[in-house]
């Protein structure tokens, strides 16, 4: 997978596959802001990347803020929607996550507060086509 890259998923079993090949060009450190509107399949992409890792209990963090998985692999997934500022980032420690560099990052809604971001993450768009198609853009930024 070459970064621009972009796909139309026509279907859920076309998203599974995507997730599928997305996972295999991920690795520690990496930091994954995903960007659509809502219901566009942020946390059903997520939770089919974190399932080729041996992970089958995603959800969305949406009211937790931040769910973290693994033992071996260790992941982040954080939902940024519901935060009202960036404050509310530092209270959770969002910094200190971030030093944790043998994880891999997950941000739900990473535009909001995108001047908390570091420099260097994959930013993945989804827009919602209509029933289950979806169109993905995918851009590493840094």
């Amino acid at each position: 997978m070459k970064f621009p890259y972009e796909k139309i998923c026509l279907n859920i079993e076309d998203t599974k596959e995507l997730a599928i090949e997305f996972a295999k060009n991920i690795s520690a450190g990496d930091l994954i802001v995903l960007n659509g509107n809502l219901g566009s399949g942020k946390t059903f992409f997520v939770k089919e990347v974190l399932f080729q890792f041996g992970i089958n209990n995603v959800t969305s963090p949406s009211f937790a803020i931040v769910n973290e998985y693994g033992k071996d692999n260790k992941f982040y997934h954080f939902d940024f929607y519901r935060l009202k500022n960036k404050n509310e980032l530092d209270d959770i420690g969002f910094q200190d996550y971030l030093n944790d560099f043998d994880s891999i990052f997950f941000i739900e809604w990473g535009e909001l507060f995108s001047e908390a971001l570091p420099k260097n993450f994959i930013e993945i768009r989804i827009e919602n086509l209509g029933e289950s198609k979806r169109k993905f853009g995918i851009t590493k930024h840094g």
